[in-house]
């Protein structure tokens, strides 16, 4: 019985029983890495669950604690996400506790995103659950095949960049995420 339960919560997770990962072997390269980028999510996801963040707020607690005061637009661009999108996250953040969000002097329209205390301390909590994630990702990789993995993603990621800047100059850009295309 508590099979059945385990089993259907699997399902209902998405989760398949066995794990996706034994179909991916003949699959494309890009379904591939969006199953690995997908998965890394969700078991920090997973993680972060126990402390209130949600995987959006890590996105800009990373980003914050890097360079602190910047205003929301600039969130937004670093992070690659729509601007509705860092509201509702730093609207989460704020309410944990972890940022404070002020006008710079003489300028009442712009809102500048500083972390508090608490949200600087929250690096120490959170960060290594980061890292595990990191790790039990890359177990059973010698230390060359996890520089062989980084040197190819860094060579995709630098031929998608230059795709996309082509597409730009050809007039072509990624439509929003809620346009009506179908």
């Amino acid at each position: 019985m508590t099979d059945d339960i385990d089993a259907a919560a699997a399902l209902k997770a998405g989760v398949t029983p066995g794990g996706e990962a034994e179909h991916l072997a003949q699959d494309r390269m890009a379904h591939l890495v969006r199953y690995v980028a997908r998965g890394v999510t969700r078991s920090l996801q997973l993680r972060l669950t126990d402390h209130g963040v949600q995987f959006g707020g890590w996105v800009f607690l990373r980003i914050l604690w890097e360079q602190d005061g910047l205003s929301q637009r600039e969130l937004s661009q670093r992070a690659g996400l729509m601007e509705l999108t860092t509201h509702t996250a730093l609207r989460k953040l704020e309410a944990l506790g972890y940022l404070t969000r002020k006008h710079p002097p003489g300028d009442r329209k712009r809102l500048l995103v500083y972390l508090t205390q608490e949200g600087r301390d929250a690096r120490k909590l959170l960060q290594p659950l980061a890292e595990d994630v990191n790790e039990t990702s890359l177990r059973g990789l010698s230390e060359q095949q996890i520089a062989d993995l980084r040197a190819a993603l860094l060579v995709m990621a630098r031929n998608l960049d230059e795709d996309e800047a082509a597409a730009l100059r050809d007039g072509v850009s990624v439509p929003a995420t809620r346009s009506h295309a179908v």
